[in-house]
């Protein structure tokens, strides 16, 4: 079906009470999610995806989506009233937003970081529509080894744009596919790694591991932290809006992010991060007052505000399409696809268009509802930074444990959310990313059969995925990826010693 088509069957699909009551809930826990330091889309998603058992594919998908880029809007909530960033992707509205706030200009910049994450989620979703089908309808031409390809391209891209050492990426997402592989063996059903438990030989569930890695992790995190939080900068209802200066200063900053930010979530890393970064470098190089950055200009609010909500648009194009994550967030969405038995990729989009229009339909009016619930809520989400740290602290390991607990009765799965969590503490201690054992667990199946497919098909012949033209062609990017930027620097070493000598 067309795009226009798609789009009035997936308001049909959203038109449902159990529907729009998981919209409205998801996108105001995903704020609420936002304005509390620390916690994260990602946490939020494990922590609820114990939830998501009992509805339908479609209902499950529309409730953690909301959760996904509402988050993104209450994360901008903090950083400008407190100084402290919800989550990673405001730490760069902190800068001069903040510095707003102190200048009572606090409205002006909640108002435009609202209806720039509006424009920016609405101008991804038109991309979405467009380009999520055209790349579905063109990957039905792949095959396993192309699949291989793109799952391996999806598992090492992303661990190397973490700005963390390769060795670091390669022992994580080793670990990650160590615990992939524990249970059956899918071709000779031969036990792996079960260590006598017959109970592992189903193999570890995802939700306790991704509930222990970010949501355990994170509580112990935060609770070893001392100290409170900044006060909190008054504002009055009346200068929520800005003037005529301000708005002018605004729309190209958010027309600019919203599209820098999409095509940002096109690429494999943690793109609704780096999206705001980059946006307020060119926001900065573009602008007539630059002395202004760090200083209150709303130009520096505006852009990175709607880079990151741009960007988890773009971010849902791969995983939708291709069934490949490119971000965590989109890795936790996917999960919950595979947890409800749903068969991702690029059938998805036809065998399942309720789940594919439904989801985009429901950013359409997740969008419009966070726009008019921002504004007169903001006075409720800051006074919820007042409830003790303590009891906050409690409440969520509580409902962690028993969520891990409640997916199969199993004390199996309560110990590995209980193992994780430490083992997800420790990771943070020396400064290990753990989002690419997310990936890892998600596309290491996929991996392994894609793989053994492919072997099959050549008969043990390793080089059909390099003779084959698209996956030969996704191996040589990947391997681009991988050692273009150390071959670079070596290249570069001998002319910069000349230069000197």
């Amino acid at each position: 079906m067309n795009p226009l088509d798609g789009l009035i069957y997936g308001f049909s699909v959203c038109w449902t009470v159990a529907n729009l009551l998981a919209l409205l809930g998801g996108s105001i826990i995903g704020t609420l999610i936002g304005v509390l330091p620390g916690i994260g889309p990602v946490g939020a998603i494990a922590f609820l995806l114990p939830i998501t058992l009992g509805m339908k594919p479609e209902t499950a998908l529309i409730m953690l989506a909301g959760i996904y880029y509402g988050s993104m809007y209450g994360g901008s909530t903090t950083s400008i009233l407190v100084n402290v960033p919800g989550e990673a992707t405001s730490v760069v509205t902190c800068i001069d937003g903040y510095q707003m706030a102190k200048r009572g200009r606090a409205g002006a910049a909640l108002a435009v970081a609202a209806v720039g994450s509006f424009m920016a989620g609405t101008l991804g979703l038109v991309l979405l529509m467009l380009f999520a089908p055209m790349l579905a309808n063109y990957a039905l031409s792949f095959g396993p080894p192309e699949y291989f390809a793109i799952a391996l391209l999806g598992l090492f891209a992303l661990s190397r744009i973490t700005g963390a050492p390769f060795w670091q990426s390669l022992l994580v997402l080793g670990f990650g596919l160590a615990i992939a592989t524990v249970g059956l063996d899918p071709v000779s059903f031969v036990s792996r790694y079960t260590i006598g438990i017959i109970q592992l030989a189903q193999g570890i569930e995802l939700v306790p591991v991704v509930m222990g890695l970010f949501g355990v992790a994170e509580v112990l995190c935060v609770a070893e932290e001392s100290g409170g939080l900044p006060q909190i900068a008054k504002m009055k209802f009346r200068e929520l809006f800005p003037n005529r200066f301000e708005w002018r200063r605004s729309w190209g900053p958010i027309f600019r992010g919203s599209g820098l930010g999409f095509f940002w979530g096109l690429i494999p890393g943690p793109s609704t991060v780096l999206s705001t970064f980059a946006s307020y470098k060119l926001e900065k190089h573009l602008s007539k007052h630059p002395e202004e950055f760090g200083k209150g200009a709303i130009e520096a609010v505006a852009g990175p505000e709607s880079a990151n909500n741009g960007a988890s648009a773009g971010a849902m194009v791969p995983m939708l399409s291709l069934g490949i994550p490119f971000t965590p967030g989109a890795a936790m969405l996917l999960a919950a696809l595979l947890i409800q038995g749903v068969q991702t990729g690029p059938l998805l989009i036809s065998s399942r268009p309720e789940i594919f229009w439904g989801v985009v339909a429901s950013m359409y009016i997740g969008n419009v509802a966070l726009l008019i619930l921002n504004f007169p809520l903001v006075g409720l989400w800051t006074s919820i930074l007042k409830i003790p740290q303590s009891i906050l602290l409690a409440l969520i390991l509580l409902l962690t444990m028993v969520g891990a607990f409640a997916i199969n009765n199993s004390m199996l799965d309560l110990v590995v959310l209980i193992v994780m969590g430490i083992l997800g503490y420790l990771f943070r201690k020396i400064k290990f990313d753990v989002a690419p054992i997310v990936v890892a667990l998600v596309l290491g199946p996929m991996l392994e059969t894609t793989m053994r497919e492919s072997l099959y098909m050549s008969r043990g012949e390793i080089s059909i995925f390099i003779t084959r033209p698209i996956s030969g062609t996704i191996i040589a990017i990947l391997l681009a990826f991988l050692f273009g930027p150390p071959l670079w620097k070596l290249i570069r070493r001998p002319k910069k010693r000349g230069g000197v000598s």
